[in-house]
Protein backbone atom coordinates (compact mmCIF):
# COMPACT_ATOMS: atom_id res chain seq x y z
CA UNK A 1 0.00 0.00 0.00
CA UNK A 2 1.11 3.42 -1.28
CA UNK A 3 1.65 5.86 1.32
CA UNK A 4 -1.17 8.67 0.62
CA UNK A 5 0.62 11.44 1.74
CA UNK A 6 3.35 11.10 -0.51
CA UNK A 7 1.30 10.58 -3.25
CA UNK A 8 -0.09 13.70 -2.46
CA UNK A 9 3.05 15.69 -2.09
CA UNK A 10 4.15 14.48 -5.09
CA UNK A 11 1.03 15.80 -6.75
CA UNK A 12 1.39 19.59 -5.16
CA UNK A 13 5.28 19.44 -6.25
CA UNK A 14 4.39 18.57 -9.92
CA UNK A 15 2.02 21.51 -9.33
CA UNK A 16 4.68 24.36 -8.25
CA UNK A 17 7.24 23.31 -9.85
CA UNK A 18 4.83 23.68 -13.33
CA UNK A 19 3.81 27.30 -11.62
CA UNK A 20 7.33 28.02 -11.21
CA UNK A 21 8.16 27.31 -14.50
CA UNK A 22 5.58 29.04 -16.10
CA UNK A 23 6.56 32.33 -13.57
CA UNK A 24 9.70 32.22 -14.84
CA UNK A 25 8.70 32.33 -18.28
CA UNK A 26 6.69 35.27 -17.13
CA UNK A 27 8.88 37.34 -15.55
CA UNK A 28 11.43 36.75 -18.90
CA UNK A 29 8.80 38.39 -21.00
CA UNK A 30 8.50 41.24 -18.95
CA UNK A 31 12.25 41.58 -18.94
CA UNK A 32 12.23 41.74 -22.27
CA UNK A 33 9.39 44.17 -22.79
CA UNK A 34 11.21 46.65 -20.20
CA UNK A 35 14.40 46.14 -22.47
CA UNK A 36 12.14 46.99 -25.15
CA UNK A 37 10.88 49.98 -23.59
CA UNK A 38 14.55 50.86 -22.36
CA UNK A 39 15.61 51.04 -26.11
CA UNK A 40 12.19 52.84 -27.30
CA UNK A 41 12.99 56.00 -24.47
CA UNK A 42 16.69 56.50 -24.88
CA UNK A 43 16.68 59.10 -27.49
CA UNK A 44 13.60 60.60 -24.48
CA UNK A 45 16.28 60.29 -22.06
CA UNK A 46 19.03 61.94 -24.45
CA UNK A 47 17.38 64.82 -24.93
CA UNK A 48 15.79 65.30 -21.81
CA UNK A 49 19.43 65.15 -20.76
CA UNK A 50 20.45 67.84 -23.20
CA UNK A 51 17.48 70.10 -22.18
CA UNK A 52 18.72 69.97 -18.61
CA UNK A 53 22.22 70.84 -19.31
CA UNK A 54 20.82 73.43 -21.51
CA UNK A 55 18.77 75.19 -18.69
CA UNK A 56 21.43 74.85 -16.07
CA UNK A 57 23.95 76.54 -18.90
CA UNK A 58 21.22 79.41 -19.42
CA UNK A 59 20.93 79.60 -15.54
CA UNK A 60 24.70 80.18 -15.33
CA UNK A 61 25.06 82.43 -18.24
CA UNK A 62 21.85 84.69 -16.45
CA UNK A 63 24.00 84.70 -12.99
CA UNK A 64 27.23 85.60 -15.06
CA UNK A 65 25.50 88.57 -16.68
CA UNK A 66 23.85 89.62 -13.84
CA UNK A 67 27.37 89.65 -11.87
CA UNK A 68 29.00 91.93 -15.09
CA UNK A 69 26.32 94.47 -14.54
CA UNK A 70 26.24 95.29 -11.35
Amino acid sequence: MENPHAERQAVLLERILKNASVCTEMVLELNHCVEEILRANASVKIAADLATKYRKNVQYNLAATKQDSS
